[in-house]
C-alpha cells in the first residue's frame, strides 16, 4: 500500500537535491493533498494506492481547470504553469483508457445489466468509472453510455 506515496517522497528528494523548485513545490502540494485526504473524516487511515491514485487525479483536474479559467482570463503564463503541474502529477498516473477501450468497456458494462435503458445510466456510467480507476473524463464517459443506450 502507498506505492505512490513512496515514489512521490523518493521523487520529492530527489528533486531537492537537485534543487528543482518547481518540482519540490508540486511534488509537496500532491504528499499534502495525500496526506489530508487520509485525515479526512472520523479517523485517521492509511489510503490505499487506488485512493492516492484518485487524490492525484483530482489534482491533475484541479490545475486543468485552473489552466482554462487563465487562459479565459487571458493569463497565458500562469495557465502555462498550471498545465505544467498537471503534466508533473499526471506523470504518475497510470494512462487512461483509449477511446477504442472505453468503448469496449461500456458495451461491457451495458451488456452486463440485462434489458439496459437510459434508466440505469447513473450505475453503467458509476461501473464503467470503477472499471477505469476514474482516469476516463466523466463526461465523455456519460456521453458514450447516453449514445449507447439510445441506439
Amino acid at each position: 500500500m502507498a506505492e505512490l506515496k513512496d515514489q512521490l517522497r523518493a521523487d520529492l528528494t530527489s528533486a531537492m537535491k537537485a534543487k528543482d523548485p518547481f518540482t519540490t513545490g508540486v511534488l509537496r502540494m500532491a504528499i499534502a493533498a495525500i496526506a489530508n485526504e487520509a485525515v479526512a473524516g472520523d479517523t485517521a487511515r492509511e489510503l490505499s494506492t487506488d485512493e492516492e491514485q484518485v487524490v492525484i487525479t483530482r489534482e491533475v483536474r484541479k490545475r486543468r481547470d485552473s489552466a482554462e479559467a487563465y487562459i479565459a482570463g487571458n493569463r497565458p503564463e500562469l495557465a502555462e504553469r498550471e498545465e505544467r503541474e498537471a503534466v508533473l502529477l499526471g506523470s504518475y498516473l497510470p494512462t487512461p483508457p483509449t477511446e477504442a477501450e472505453l468503448d469496449q468497456i461500456v458495451t461491457e458494462e451495458i451488456n452486463a445489466v440485462e434489458g439496459a435503458t437510459l434508466k440505469e445510466m447513473g450505475r453503467i456510467i458509476k461501473a464503467v468509472n470503477t472499471r477505469t480507476h476514474g482516469l476516463a473524463n466523466g463526461g465523455v464517459v456519460a456521453a458514450k453510455v447516453k449514445a449507447a443506450l439510445s441506439s
